[in-house]
């Protein structure tokens, strides 16, 4: 840190008055003390407002819907550090945040106005242990450095589809990835958890140790503690086939019912990954498709695949072998815009899907006015939810996402909407949300709903955790009572979905 606590605060106090009023002058008076004393502690890495390093990180976020203004960041190195963290800051009358990759594009689910936000990036190494095939994984990484290391030994996890995704809010909420057909979700192929829980005590939450905190981290998101370090079966890892092929909204149909087509036949063949973009982009101005497809095995175009391979007219397509790096790499996106996202889960049946592929249409011509530039994106997304899935939670020891109350194959449909302008955050929100309750209204009156909804896509103004059924809720509770009985998981890191407010 290039000032000390009391030199910084003098900078903000006497030079920077446009920078306190923004974050609360009254709340960085209030944490002086307590910075002082994590600096006596041992934690040097403490950003102000106004400093270099304080702009660098809040403007590092993927949303900028999610560059908040704390009172400071707090980068601790080990997960010592995150315990003298926590302990420390009970103590004092500030809230908190955590934030790992900082993907998560909604304000205050990874940072905070006027407290501190612990920003877990300097804490991102991932260790391969070829004796027992476990990455060890710390909190703060990204998947493109976990693939990256990993990459170096042959090996790869079930991970982020997006590069640029944290580890920790990825796993903690489920996590779907390339794999999930063959393997489960994320979080399922976690075999041990390292907790700092609100006490400051470190644990470990596995199937031998703490077995219900364990289950209970695999989509119950940040209710009971600070996860710093990840556990993970590792496996070989050859060249993927996939790419993303572009088409024409005129193939809508064809790619519509071949997806149908394709969440049925999942169960019978494991190995294959198949997203599908309806995406409006500033580049073309109009909605194009996207598909994305892979195969974990390496197999070029396998019978898995024919109904989309039958589609033409395609534009153009980058489909080859490549690493699991470079196909998570192309699937990222440009960071700084403002973002609001939904996704619902609906029956695997056409008329559900072209029902939420039309409304996007409408969504994009009746946003134009409000953005002449046309500088926007917004994706309308499938993506599989086949009964599978949850069959392979269940052999691995089950999680708390409630999909093994399915029965039947679904498909989860989300939209990204991804623009510039704070001042259209509101409106924004407001559209999605009808538009969001419009189709879920549609699928209710028809017989086409499905419960569930992926937290790791949810807007704040959604209950994810709420739909994973009432007995989860009722475990999750329980098991966040048992580990942080004052509830300071609940209050005074206000952000991201708690379980303590599920209707």
């Amino acid at each position: 840190m290039k000032h000390s606590l009391l030199s910084a605060l003098a900078i903000l106090f006497t030079s920077t008055s446009s920078a306190i009023s923004e974050v609360g002058g009254s709340s960085m008076l209030n944490i002086g003390y307590w910075v002082e004393a994590l600096q006596s502690e041992g934690l040097k890495t403490i950003y102000f407002p106004g400093t270099e390093e304080y702009v660098n990180r809040t403007e590092s976020y993927y949303s900028a819907s999610a560059q908040l203004r704390p009172s400071v960041i707090i980068q601790p190195t080990s997960t010592e550090e995150v315990s003298k963290i926590i302990t420390t800051l009970i103590r004092s009358p500030c809230n908190w945040a955590i934030r790992s990759g900082g993907h998560t594009v909604w304000p205050g689910a990874n940072n905070i106005n006027n407290g501190v936000t612990i920003d877990l990036g300097l804490m991102s190494t991932t260790t391969y242990d070829a004796d027992t095939s476990t990455a060890k994984i710390q909190a703060g990484s990204t998947w493109e450095k976990v693939y990256e290391t990993l990459g170096l030994e042959g090996k790869t996890v079930p991970g982020g589809r997006t590069a640029t995704v944290g580890v920790a809010g990825f796993l903690t909420g489920g996590g779907n990835t390339f794999y999930t057909a063959r393997r489960g979700f994320g979080c399922d192929n976690v075999i041990n958890f390292e907790v700092v829980l609100a006490t400051g005590e470190v644990v470990n939450a596995n199937a031998n140790e703490n077995q219900d905190l364990f289950k209970a981290l695999k989509g119950g998101s940040s209710n009971f503690g600070i996860v710093t370090r990840f556990d993970m079966e590792a496996f070989d890892a050859p060249d993927l086939w996939g790419g993303l092929v572009i088409y024409p909204t005129s193939t809508t149909d064809q790619h519509i019912a071949a997806y149908v087509k394709w969440t049925d036949n999942i169960e019978n063949y494991q190995d294959g990954s198949a997203i599908t973009f309806w995406s409006y982009t500033p580049e073309e101005k109009k909605i194009r498709i996207q598909a994305a497809y892979q195969d974990t095995t390496g197999a070029v175009a396998p019978p898995a695949f024919d109904e989309f391979m039958a589609i033409t007219g395609n534009e153009t397509s980058t489909m080859r072998l490549d690493s699991h790096l470079n196909l998570a790499r192309e699937l990222n996106q440009p960071s700084g815009y403002r973002n609001v996202w939904f996704a619902i889960t609906l029956k695997n049946e056409e008329r559900f899907i072209k029902k939420g592929i039309s409304m996007q249409e409408e969504f994009v011509e009746n946003w134009k006015p409000l953005s002449p530039d046309g500088d926007f994106t917004c994706h309308a997304i499938l993506q599989s939810i086949p009964t599978i899935f949850s069959k392979h939670s269940v052999e691995k020891g089950g999680n708390v996402l409630g999909l093994d109350r399915l029965t039947e194959n679904a498909v989860m449909f989300q939209v990204q909407f991804i623009f510039k302008g704070e001042e259209k955050e509101d409106e924004a929100r407001r559209r999605l949300v009808e538009y969001r309750e419009t189709l879920k209204q549609y699928t209710v009156d028809l017989g086409g709903s499905v419960e569930w909804e992926y937290l790791n896509y949810a807007d704040y103004t959604q209950d994810p955790l709420k739909t994973y059924g009432q007995e989860n809720v009722a475990f999750l509770r329980q098991v966040a009572a048992k580990y942080d009985p004052e509830g300071i998981f609940q209050t005074r890191m206000p952000g991201g979905f708690k379980i303590s407010k599920v209707s």
